[in-house]
């Protein structure tokens, strides 16, 4: 039966790689590159484990996936003498099994040797993958898994499109990247391969970096939406005609074996999945074996969440878990595929459309609710991508995800189940307990802009503008150095001594009694009905989503700080602009109910030509087909 070659072992030297060797493979004796030319040394006598997040074979999902049948390993070594033996893992697994039956031993010789090994795939087996023992030095190079294969093969078109805002440093890297291992290399991915940069900030040099299967493409600052949009119309436009485009985020470092595993597995998928979207992991580039998300969902209070824990893919246990998970019942309702690295068919954005024009935020949560088709993940498919709990931005979380989820749900009908009015109506005042005034009217900025309907927001470059404004009007921080000189000129924080700062002051919190809690409820701290002065001050994290209701109770004053970019800004309990903003929200929340229903409907109605081919190209400067 033929055989097609799937998946490379891998192994690199990058300073990822290097600080976490475990997740290519674990041994008692190091092991390192030789030069450049792809061969490895096992530097001394010993065990050297394959069996990792990239390196051991996902046979149950290739199963369940493909049209593969059967699996090879393949193996060239020379030096000492040693022995290959195959491992198999269930569900259940805390070590690799090795498959006795499947060894075979190499004398020692200074040729390249080639082992051929056909893999023993038993029941319930989730995934498989290798050992070398040697009794001494010995390289490896060239070795790959191979699936059987019993059909010819798909025929693919892959489109790698990235969107960038004046992140040169990161996708410079990337590109580099993928024209040394992919459009350079003879697999063949590399005649199969287009990469389209969609330069949003106009600060690449497209000249220089096009050519040779890489394309730039200079473009107005469209946000996110607007940049894949465009990935995806040129996917539409290519020719041949690309079938998936897979969309990848900027700020992202990218292991080119993933992209050529992505390619594969598209060759070989079977009917039922040709429409699945490809949804690749989220590693956390400065923690570089965490994994943040493979596929998320929206819970029931509106929240994005991913639908497995984080996990640590150096921890054997945790790469089985990664394989074996099933979503549950309730968290399929509302899954996606974020747009760090998703893969998705020309087929579905034909019939589906394209993004809704929502600038950043939600725009790959609400196409993935939209298009309803299955998900793929799987071990060895993933980008490390800057972590997002150290980059909190009011003007994206309370501007742009408050408006964003409304549109989304209005216009889609995005996560039914979600009462969006009431998570604002939460929202505004969650920031108001923490006396964040600035930040708790990007909400309702976010609302009115929504009530304003499709016409608003479909206005070419009003996305951008609001974008901006939020930008402008959200709480400004200032460096630490400055907080204290601030923090100098005011009498009661004159105690206040930022190397006197750590976590634990930072993120800490204190239990509150009931009657605390009661009070805190139904006052907005000391805000609302039983309006009081509030003495004292407290430290607290800046970021929105948190609530430290023990330490900040009672007291006028917060310094709020965010020690991960050592920043920090000073609140004072204003009950007078609290009162502006709730009279503010309550006027909002009347007008919606006058004219919800039929901002809704307008939305629902204007909803194809929003994310309609025409309108896209318009708003992109595209030629359209009433061009032509």
């Amino acid at each position: 039966m033929p055989t097609m070659k799937f998946a490379d072992v891998l192994l690199e030297d990058n300073p990822r790689a290097l600080a976490n060797p475990g997740m290519y493979c674990r041994a008692d004796q190091p092991f390192a590159p030789e030069d450049k030319s792809g061969i490895w040394a096992l530097k001394r006598a010993g065990r050297y484990d394959f069996t990792t997040y990239f390196n051991a074979l996902s046979v149950s999902k290739l199963l369940e996936y493909t049209i593969a049948t059967g699996f090879r390993l393949h193996v060239e070594l020379r030096g000492a003498a040693c022995e290959i033996q195959q491992t198999t893992v269930d569900a259940l697994a805390s070590t690799p099994t090795p498959v006795e039956a499947n060894t075979e031993s190499l004398p020692a010789s200074d040729q390249w040797q080639i082992v051929d090994m056909p893999l023993t795939v038993g029941k319930g087996a989730v995934l498989v993958g290798f050992t070398i023992t040697t009794q001494g030095r010995t390289e490896i190079r060239n070795s790959w898994y191979g699936a059987e294969c019993p059909s010819p093969l798909r025929d693919v078109e892959l489109m790698l499109s990235t969107t960038t805002f004046k992140k040169e440093h990161y996708v410079i890297s990337n590109i580099d990247l993928v024209r040394r291992h992919i459009l350079q290399s003879a697999d063949d991915i590399a005649r199969h391969f287009h990469m389209v940069v969609v330069d949003n900030g106009r600060t690449l040099d497209a000249q220089s970096l096009s050519g040779d299967g890489v394309e730039v493409i200079a473009n107005d600052n469209v946000g996110g939406a607007g940049g894949f949009a465009r990935g995806m119309l040129a996917a539409l436009d290519q020719i041949p005609k690309a079938t998936n485009v897979l969309l990848m985020d900027d700020d992202v470092a990218v292991s080119p074996e993933s992209i050529k595993r992505t390619y594969n597995l598209l060759r070989i998928v079977k009917d039922e999945y040709r429409e699945a979207m490809i949804s690749g992991a989220m590693l956390n580039y400065e923690i570089p074996d965490m994994q943040s998300e493979d596929i998320g969902f929206v819970d029931p209070e509106g929240l994005c969440h991913a639908c497995k824990p984080p996990l640590r893919l150096t921890k054997f246990e945790d790469i089985v878990y990664n394989e074996v998970f099933k979503p549950y019942s309730w968290m399929r309702k509302t899954m996606y595929a974020a747009w760090w690295y998703c893969c998705i068919p020309l087929t579905v954005i034909e019939r589906d459309g394209l993004p809704l024009p929502l600038f950043v935020r939600c725009d790959d949560v609400e196409y993935g609710n939209r298009c309803k088709t299955r998900f793929i993940s799987m071990n060895g498919l993933c980008v490390w991508h800057m972590p997002f709990e150290k980059r909190y931005s009011a003007a994206v979380e309370r501007y742009q995800m408050t408006r964003n989820c409304l549109i989304a749900q209005a216009s889609s009908d995005m996560a039914p189940n979600v009462d969006f009015i009431r998570k604002l109506r939460e929202d505004v005042h969650l920031e108001l307990k923490k006396f964040d005034y600035a930040d708790a009217q990007l909400c309702l900025d976010a609302f009115e802009d929504f009530l304003k309907g499709p016409e608003f927001i479909g206005a070419k470059g009003r996305a951008t503008e609001r974008f901006m404004a939020a930008n402008r009007n959200k709480e400004r921080l200032v460096d630490l150095d400055e907080l204290q000189r601030l923090t100098g000129q005011d009498p009661d924080l004159a105690d206040f001594d930022i190397t006197g700062l750590d976590r634990q002051l930072i993120d800490g919190d204190k239990p509150r009694t009931l009657s605390q809690r009661l009070f805190d409820l139904f006052t907005d701290n000391g805000q609302h009905l039983f309006r009081t002065q509030g003495d004292g001050y407290v430290v607290i994290p800046a970021a929105g989503w948190v609530y430290p209701a023990g330490v900040l109770h009672g007291k006028r004053k917060l310094v709020a700080v965010d020690w991960a970019n050592r920043k920090g800004v000073i609140r004072i309990k204003d009950t007078g602009l609290y009162k502006a903003i709730t009279k503010r929200l309550q006027d909002d929340l009347r007008a919606y109910q006058k004219t919800g229903k039929q901002t809704r409907a307008a939305y629902r109605e204007a909803f194809p030509e929003l994310t309609g081919e025409g309108a896209w190209r318009r708003a992109l400067g595209m030629p359209t087909a009433q061009d032509n």
